[in-house]
């Protein structure tokens, strides 16, 4: 058939075709051009390259994916709980009669009074405590315990450094909106994790270095806390709060 025998609607076709056809072969082309050329020459090229695509992406009203790793998560959910969480300590006597100062697991703040929560499996009536976190050393007195929780209130400052009057109180979270498979924190004199497997009266495998401590999830918010010792070993944070209120309520 002749080309001049073509209407207007296959000469279009036809010249669809030329122009992929020659876009395919120029590709070709220049990559093998590219691959055989010398550094000195393709590295301006690539360099003006990186810098359009960076200039289309950061352009404004355009969609970015932001990636955010699992350790960041972690990261900041000990750090938003820092200021929150105390190491516990008293003195007792030794085996040979000497008086020391012993640890006693930790605790976290729950209400903005200075009222901490730490286990009772350690923390009992006793006014010779001494709560410390990066806020300084403080005195501590016991005040009630419930439900396998000892509640501390945090007295004068031991040395020297200048009065707290804010306490930093945990963020309550949510059980019913933890998903199975996600991570679970224990934020105590040492750090451990666990994947949430459903359950919500959670088995905690406790040691004496995380008694008491702030049990949270990847969005920083406090679940309850770990307890040591047989039994209950997660004592959930809407139970705590409730254990407040009733105690302060209290005439």
């Amino acid at each position: 058939m002749d080309i001049k025998d073509l209407n207007k609607s296959q000469l279009l076709l036809l010249a669809v075709l030329l122009s992929f056809i020659t876009s395919i072969a120029t590709g070709i082309t220049t990559v093998t051009l590219m691959q055989q050329a010398p550094v000195a020459f393709t590295a301006p090229i690539n360099r003006i390259i990186k810098q359009t695509v960076e200039n289309i992406v950061q352009t404004p009203g355009e969609t970015q994916t932001i990636i955010v790793k699992e350790e960041d998560l972690v990261v900041d959910a000990i750090a938003k709980n820092k200021s929150s969480v105390f190491a516990v300590s008293r003195e007792f006597q030794n085996e040979s009669g000497v008086t020391v100062q012993g640890n006693f697991g930790v605790g976290f703040m729950v209400h903005d009074t200075g009222i901490i929560a730490t286990d009772a499996f350690y923390v009992s009536a006793s006014d010779n405590y001494t709560v410390k976190s990066g806020l300084g050393e403080f005195k501590a007195s016991f005040i009630f315990a419930d439900k396998g929780v000892s509640y501390l209130k945090i007295g004068e400052r031991i040395g020297e450094g200048a009065p707290v009057t804010t306490w930093a109180v945990v963020t309550s979270g949510d059980m019913e909106k933890i998903k199975i498979g996600q991570k679970i924190l224990v934020l105590g004199s040492s750090i451990s994790s666990f994947i949430f497997d459903g359950t919500q009266d959670m088995k905690i495998s406790v040691t004496k270095s995380i008694a008491g401590g702030l049990v949270l999830n990847l969005d920083g918010e406090a679940l309850g806390v770990a307890l040591y010792g047989e039994g209950v070993s997660f004592l959930p944070i809407r139970t705590i709060n409730e254990s407040v209120t009733t105690h302060l309520a209290k005439p």
